[in-house]
């Protein structure tokens, strides 16, 4: 009697464990949080601005002084006339100090805060980047997968097409001719319904490694290519790019850490002394000493690293005006892309999605009356299939251009 109920509790748990093996939902804010969590570009910038911050306190932190302690015996031969020096224990201490000028101390901090502050810059351009990638690798899986949906339908239209060709075949009303010139396009079709499977395969496998997160094996992203999206003038887009965009700001960031670095090799031209302290106790007697060194820049003046110090600050300021070229040039391109893409939906919607379906309509309908033949529906056909495979990627190149110009401008909802 106890048995029916067991099996009946072990059959729930099983189909509990199916149905938590299935198909793995994703919406576009679940794959960002997955991706901030797990994705190692992330992990990498990250594991940089905590490497920056220990810097800081390296920076921070003052010389040790160095502790020398040294023991032995002493023997003496006496001597008739002066005496001699007393047999025993020989102790001897000393400390040694190093003395840190200012100059270079705050030289050194000011480097390490700096190279801190472009560490949380380019931190933050990682998100950036990441976000920005997930986005178009989730998109992208939504343009492969309505591609293999039109396919299909391509692929259903023509079978249905050869089918009653066929019939018309036996019957005698059409040509073997033009059946041979369906099963043509039948295995056209076939063709193309499984290169769109496969391309539908590759984007999913790369939206995997841009999340970075273990996915289950059946992955579905729900969301659909969003409509168009108002956006401000270019002037006013550059304006605000290179005021907000974190890689223009490490860049003067990395400015000021090669500045903070030339003004560290500078003040090390400066000998730094160190201090003496010692004790020493014979069996006799004991004294002390104090004194200080000071090393003589008599044969390196520093020359090399102060030139190399230099040479980096040019090449600094050399790499932030290349950087805000490339980041305006980044921006001209995706807003023309943008304004591109605009006016190709606007045509499809306005005209060329509805001509190319009434095309099809009517060539089918002169097929039927004997007015036409099988080769117009066909080309017919594969106009529709171009147009709507047209639509569907102006469709992609606009949400990728709006996805491209919101990393530049840096918008990250988790930062405001």
């Amino acid at each position: 009697m106890s048995l029916l109920p067991r099996l009946a509790g072990f059959y729930v748990i099983s189909v509990g464990v199916i149905v938590a093996q299935g198909t793995q939902r994703l919406t576009l804010d679940r794959a960002l949080a997955l991706a901030l969590e797990h994705n190692p570009q992330l992990q990498v910038a990250s594991a940089l601005r905590e490497g920056a911050e220990a810097g800081v306190l390296t920076a921070r932190a003052y010389p040790n002084p160095e502790l020398t302690t040294m023991t032995g015996q002493q023997f003496t031969r006496p001597n008739r006339i002066f005496g001699g020096a007393a047999p025993g224990l020989l102790q001897h201490y000393s400390v040694h100090q190093p003395i840190e000028l200012p100059s270079v101390r705050s030289a050194r901090i000011r480097t390490a805060q700096a190279g801190r502050e472009s560490s949380g810059y380019a931190l933050l351009e990682a998100r950036l980047v990441v976000r920005a990638l997930v986005k178009q690798a989730f998109f992208q899986v939504l343009r492969r997968r309505n591609e293999i949906t039109l396919a299909n339908e391509n692929l259903r239209l023509i079978e249905d097409l050869r089918r009653r060709i066929q019939v018309q075949v036996e019957v005698g009303e059409a040509a073997r001719l033009e059946l041979i010139r369906a099963d043509s396009e039948v295995a056209t079709a076939r063709t193309l319904a499984t290169s769109a499977q496969l391309r539908y395969t590759n984007a999913l496998a790369y939206f995997r490694t841009v999340v970075g997160a273990p996915l289950g094996p059946n992955v579905e992203l729900e969301g659909q290519l969003d409509t168009r999206q108002p956006l401000p003038a270019l002037e006013s887009l550059r304006e605000e790019v290179v005021s907000r965009h974190p890689s223009l700001s490490q860049a003067q960031a990395e400015i000021r850490r090669a500045e903070a670095r030339l003004r560290t090799e500078m003040a090390l031209r400066r000998p730094s002394p160190t201090v003496h302290s010692e004790y020493e106790h014979q069996p006799d007697l004991q004294f002390y000493r104090f004194g200080v060194s000071l090393p003589m820049p008599v044969w390196n003046k520093r020359q090399g690293p102060i030139g190399e110090a230099a040479a980096g600050l040019r090449q600094a300021n050399a790499l932030a005006d290349l950087r805000r070229l490339e980041i305006n040039a980044n921006l001209e391109r995706a807003y023309g892309l943008y304004e591109v893409a605009t006016q190709q939906l606007v045509s499809f919607e306005d005209g060329v999605l509805r001509e190319a379906n009434a095309a099809v309509k009517a060539a089918e309908a002169a097929y039927r009356f004997g007015e036409r033949g099988i080769i117009d529906v066909l080309d017919a056909q594969r106009v529709l299939r171009t147009v709507r495979l047209d639509y569907l990627s102006a469709q992609y190149d606009l949400q990728a251009a709006i996805i491209e110009i919101e990393q530049l401008r840096a918008v990250d909802p988790e930062q405001k």
